[in-house]
């Protein structure tokens, strides 16, 4: 499977979003320092997920990104597809010529793999893992250390929860 670091990384910021959204805009700045993501990446992945009309931008103090509709609407599969990340699992990029130019003996158990991992995928929404008490526990344990972190750097605003 070709799921890359780019369709990792969007999915963990916009989960991050998800958890974090109730107290309005949310920085890529946050995001980066909870998920140990590099801000310019960050950048990079939210104007994907912006022109995928997946997350709003609030400019201003205080400013940061929204999710465009509720967690429950968004899915794992659009995160993916927004940031053009591939679920191909064909050595050939399913264009059939995986073996001396033609397609091998697997090609289509291997393409059949990739559409069942997307149809996976876009059964599972941003809401279903934000409310995983599994998920619940990480995202504390991050919050924890960023409040920590702000302490010990003597920022006294408070980090968003």
């Amino acid at each position: 499977m070709k799921l890359t670091t780019k369709g990792r990384y969007a999915v963990t910021a916009m989960l991050d979003l998800a958890i974090h959204s109730g107290n309005g805009p949310v920085s890529l700045a946050d995001i980066s320092q909870r998920q140990g993501i590099s801000l310019s990446y960050l950048e990079q992945l939210f104007a994907r997920l912006r022109r995928s009309d997946l997350v709003t931008s609030v400019r201003g103090p205080g400013g940061g990104y929204r999710l465009t509709a509720a967690e429950d609407a968004i899915f794992v599969a659009d995160v993916v597809d927004a940031v053009n990340e591939s679920l191909d699992t064909t050595r050939c990029n399913r264009a059939g010529d995986c073996q001396n130019g033609e397609m091998c003996l697997t090609h289509h158990l291997w393409a059949d793999l990739g559409d069942e991992i997307h149809r996976f995928l876009s059964r599972i929404s941003l809401a279903e893992l934000r409310d995983k008490p599994e998920i619940q526990a990480v995202a504390q344990r991050q919050d924890q250390r960023q409040r920590e972190t702000a302490v010990i750097a003597g920022d006294t605003r408070p980090a968003s929860a």
